[in-house]
């Protein structure tokens, strides 16, 4: 999956300029409303289902990715949701959702480095598609933060887990909207 992430990742920041985020941000608000409500109402696949192969895995990494990159997120609110849908239990598809991140985050920097590089300004700490102080914050924040989610993660009851993350990718989906409204 790691290989299609990157690859997904990568490419589609060279898609980021040319593309309209108005469309393909009502598309993503309205698949993320599809699976979250999914998730809540707690609909599983069959059990018989297992995990895609090879090709599948990459596959779904590249669409994972590139939705990513276009939407700049760290695609835990796509690779969860797929994961549970493939009978990964929810805190083994948390877990592998948070490693996948670092690749999804290495791949879109790289990427948005070199497009938007012809943009940049260093006396303004921006370089390519890069504001290095919001990096700054979100890393700090997300190092502080990221264990106290992890201990979260494994205490609650999986039913509790799925319901509070298909709140949050509501509010992700809601905000997402409403930010090209």
């Amino acid at each position: 999956m790691t290989f299609g992430i990157v690859a997904g990742t990568f490419l589609a920041t060279f898609l980021a300029s040319y593309l309209s985020s108005v469309y393909l941000a009502i598309f993503f608000s309205m698949f993320m409303a599809f699976v979250s409500a999914q998730m809540f109402l707690n609909k599983k696949p069959k059990p018989s289902r297992e995990l895609a192969g090879n090709f599948g895995l990459f596959t779904a990494g590249s669409g994972i990715g590139a939705v990513s990159a276009l939407v700049s997120i760290g695609g835990g609110s796509l690779t969860v949701p797929f994961l549970t849908w493939q009978n990964i239990e929810i805190k083994q598809a948390i877990g592998t959702s948070a490693a996948i991140g670092v690749p999804i985050s290495i791949a879109g920097t790289l990427g948005y480095l070199i497009n938007g590089w012809g943009q940049s300004s260093p006396q303004d700490y921006i370089f390519g598609f890069v504001y290095l102080p919001a990096v700054l914050l979100i890393s700090i924040t997300s190092f502080f933060t990221a264990p106290y989610g992890a201990r979260l993660a494994h205490k609650l009851p999986v039913s509790m887990l799925k319901k509070v993350f298909a709140v949050l990718l509501i509010i992700l989906s809601v905000k997402m909207l409403a930010s090209v409204l």
